[in-house]
C-alpha cells in the first residue's frame, strides 16, 4: 500500500442484487446479478444462503452469515472475501478504487460469489460511518462477522518520522478498526453469535527494522483483541486476531524484490519460505466457523515459524 492515503469526501456503495444460481456448487450458489450500479443501496434483493445441514456439517460452515471485510480487493483482504464466501457468507468489502472494487465484484459474479461493496477509505471516520450504514441497510441490522483488515506501513527509522506519516499509521492502523468495532458493535450484538477477526501482524510482538511505528500499532490491535473479547463476551462476541509474517502480496513486493533482503527473511523463517495470501484467510475463516466457538482473545501468528525462532548458527560445526 502506498505511503500516501487517496482521500475521499463520500462512502459510495457498490450493491448488486443477489439470486441463487443452482448449477453451481452447494458451497457457491450466490450470485451477482447484473452489471454494477450506481450509488444507491441495494437490500431488498439480496438473499441470505441457508443450508438443511445439521449437525457436524453446520460446525464447518458459514451458511446464512452476514461479513464485513475491509480491504477486501487485494492480497489478503481478498483472499478471505473468497474464503468467506466459498463457505456460504454473504460478504459485503470496501476498497478506495471503484474501479478495482467493480473489476473484482464482475470476477466474484463469475465465481457465484455472494459480494457487494462500497467505495471508503476507512481512515476516514465520516466515511466509516457511512459504510456501516451501508452494510446494516443491506443485512438488515445485523451483522455476524467483522474483519479489519485494512492496514499500511511507512518503513523509516523513528527519528524520521514526520508528524502526517504517524498520524496516517496511526488512523489507518488502529482508529480505523477501533472505530468499526465501535460502529458494528450493535449490528454484531444484534446478530447473537459476532465474531471479529483483526489482521494483526508478527511486528507486534517482535521487533524489526524501520518498522516500530507500525509495530506499536499492531502492538494497540493485539491488546485490543484481548480486551473486546472480555468487554464484549457477555454478547456472545467473540474477538480474534491473525498475525502474518512476510506474505506474498503487492504491499511487500518492493522489498523482496531484493534477492539478499528476500534470503535473510528465509533465513528468519524455519519453513524457508513466504507464506500465501489462502494461508491466512484460511485462519480467519475458522475463527468465524461455529467450529472455533469457544476461541476469543487469541492472537495467532501466521509466520512459517519466525517468531519462534532463536539462534541456530547455519554451520554444522558450531
Amino acid at each position: 500500500m502506498s505511503e500516501t492515503l487517496i482521500r475521499h469526501t463520500y462512502s459510495r456503495s457498490v450493491t448488486v442484487p443477489l439470486k441463487l444460481r443452482p448449477s453451481k456448487p452447494a458451497h457457491r450458489n450466490l450470485s451477482i446479478n447484473g452489471s454494477v450500479r450506481s450509488t444507491k443501496v441495494i437490500t431488498n434483493g439480496i438473499k441470505m444462503a441457508h443450508s438443511g445441514r445439521s449437525g457436524k456439517a453446520n460446525r464447518w460452515s458459514l451458511y446464512g452469515k452476514t461479513a464485513l471485510v475491509t480491504g477486501g480487493t487485494r492480497g489478503i483482504g481478498h483472499a478471505i472475501v473468497e474464503e468467506l464466501a466459498g463457505l456460504g457468507a454473504t460478504v459485503h468489502t470496501c476498497a478506495r478504487s471503484e474501479d478495482e472494487l467493480n473489476s473484482c465484484l464482475r470476477a466474484w459474479e463469475d465465481e457465484g460469489f455472494g459480494v457487494t461493496g462500497s467505495v471508503c477509505d476507512v481512515s476516514a471516520r465520516v466515511q466509516r460511518e457511512n459504510l456501516i450504514d451501508n452494510v446494516s441497510s443491506i443485512f438488515n441490522g445485523k451483522l455476524d462477522i467483522l474483519i479489519n483488515n485494512v492496514g499500511t506501513n511507512i518503513r523509516k527509522p523513528v527519528v524520521e518520522f514526520t508528524a502526517e506519516e504517524f498520524s496516517t499509521l496511526l488512523a489507518t492502523n488502529f482508529e480505523s478498526v477501533f472505530h468499526m468495532c465501535q460502529l458494528a458493535y450493535p449490528l454484531l450484538k444484534a446478530s447473537g453469535v459476532g465474531s471479529i477477526v483483526f489482521t494483526s501482524s508478527v511486528s507486534g510482538f517482535v521487533s524489526l527494522k524501520s518498522m516500530s511505528v507500525q509495530g506499536a500499532t499492531k502492538g494497540a490491535i493485539n491488546q485490543l483483541t484481548k480486551n473486546l473479547a472480555c468487554e464484549w463476551a457477555k454478547d456472545n462476541i467473540r474477538s480474534n486476531a491473525v498475525a502474518p509474517w512476510y506474505i506474498r502480496t503487492s504491499m511487500v513486493e518492493q522489498v523482496l524484490s531484493n534477492e539478499e533482503y528476500l534470503e535473510e527473511v528465509y533465513s528468519r523463517t524455519p519453513l524457508r519460505r513466504l507464506g500465501d495470501p489462502t494461508e491466512v484467510s484460511s485462519l480467519v475463516a475458522f475463527l468465524c466457523l461455529p467450529a472455533s466457538s469457544y476461541i476469543t482473545g487469541q492472537i495467532i501468528c501466521v509466520d512459517g515459524g519466525m517468531s519462534v525462532n532463536g539462534f541456530y548458527p547455519s554451520h554444522d560445526r558450531f
